[in-house]
């Protein structure tokens, strides 16, 4: 199994920033930290008067417009009984063309008013509108379902919403779904991919292992020091909530592994007899045809393997006339006979093999 090791740190999938939209003081909490909130549930609210006020500004302003509208329109309709009734009185040679003209310039400017009157009607309902929205957002409203991991407010406290909007609350969405995020250098980033199997286990449960899978691989570079990493995305199920948001995460992504096979200490590939040096032949990128020696009945035999993976200590025996249990030799220092010159081919599998 070959792997690569790495640090990270625990983090919800989706964590929401709840701020406020408007300023002023905060008058009450209705929520405190790891309370489990409902989208649209009340959190905090931000004293309501001021903007309760400028409703009523509005509306009065609102309805001054409209008796404004309802006199104009009462102007419009003389105007225009006036413009019609002088139209005849000229055809009868009572009024002059001037005088009709004038009449004619006071109804169409009657008209003009009125159609000011209901733009500005329009101007006023649309500052209403704005005003109860102000009001509407003194209540700080969860828009998710999830648990508050974080509250940066206190009843009294007064915050200002014009340059940036402040974050009163961390409510993280989910904390059965859980991700690690870890920085993983350039040169073992190129055998990392989706769907990988990764390990890892967290200071506070160090016996526990716990099991995740990568879910991406960010291509933006991330440069320290001259030294580059990229963010892989571990996905974690999190059940029983053992896994809080910023613990560090100590982690293993398995990038190639082999179950069940037969493996032999990587030393035994470099010894070799006096007289003989020691074999080792590439036949592609995984695998290569080596020899290691096995001691039978006190004398020493050449055994020809394909060597598979492995992990710096052990190496994957794929094929060969190698068998399980046979004394393979790893020291060529120590004379024949020294019982500490030999290691037993081994067998190993499953999730606790050492990485190969």
């Amino acid at each position: 199994m070959r792997a690569v090791t790495a640090t990270g740190t625990v983090n919800p999938v989706t964590v929401v920033q709840v701020g406020t939209y408007v300023s002023g003081p905060i008058v009450a909490i209705y929520v405190d930290f790891n309370a489990a909130v409902k989208a649209g549930q009340l959190m905090a609210k931000i004293d309501p008067r001021p903007f309760a006020a400028q409703v009523d500004v509005v509306s009065a302003a609102l309805g001054n417009a409209r008796a404004q509208l309802l006199k104009d329109r009462a102007n419009l309709a003389y105007q225009k009984i006036t413009y019609v009734r002088d139209q005849g009185m000229l055809r009868n040679a009572v009024i002059s063309q001037d005088q009709l003209d004038s009449q004619r310039n006071a109804f169409e400017q009657a008209a003009a008013q009125v159609a000011l009157d209901e733009a500005s009607i329009q101007q006023q309902e649309a500052s209403l509108r704005a005003a109860k929205l102000n009001l509407h957002y003194t209540n700080i409203i969860s828009p998710v379902d999830g648990t508050v991991v974080s509250r940066n407010a206190d009843v009294g406290q007064t915050v200002a919403a014009s340059y940036q909007t402040p974050t009163l609350f961390l409510v993280a969405k989910d904390l059965t779904k859980m991700q690690v995020d870890t920085n993983v250098s350039e040169s073992d980033i190129g055998g990392i991919r989706n769907g990988q199997t990764v390990d890892f286990t967290v200071d506070a449960y160090t016996k526990r292992i716990f099991s995740g899978t990568v879910t991406q691989v960010r291509k933006a570079p991330i440069t320290v020091q001259n030294v580059v990493t990229y963010d892989v995305v571990v996905s974690v199920s999190n059940p029983e909530l053992l896994l809080l948001p910023g613990m560090t995460a100590n982690i293993t992504i398995v990038t190639q592994r082999r179950d069940d096979v037969l493996r032999v200490p990587l030393r035994a590939l470099a010894f070799s007899p006096r007289g003989h040096r020691p074999s080792s032949v590439r036949s592609n990128q995984s695998e290569y045809s080596a020899r290691v020696w096995v001691e039978n009945g006190g004398r020493l035999h050449p055994v020809r393997i394909t060597r598979g993976l492995d992990d710096g200590n052990y190496v994957a025996v794929l094929s060969g006339d190698l068998k399980l249990g046979d004394d393979v030799i790893v020291d060529r220092a120590r004379p024949a006979g020294d019982s500490g010159r030999n290691s037993p081919a081994s067998a190993r599998g499953g999730p606790h093999l050492p990485h190969m």
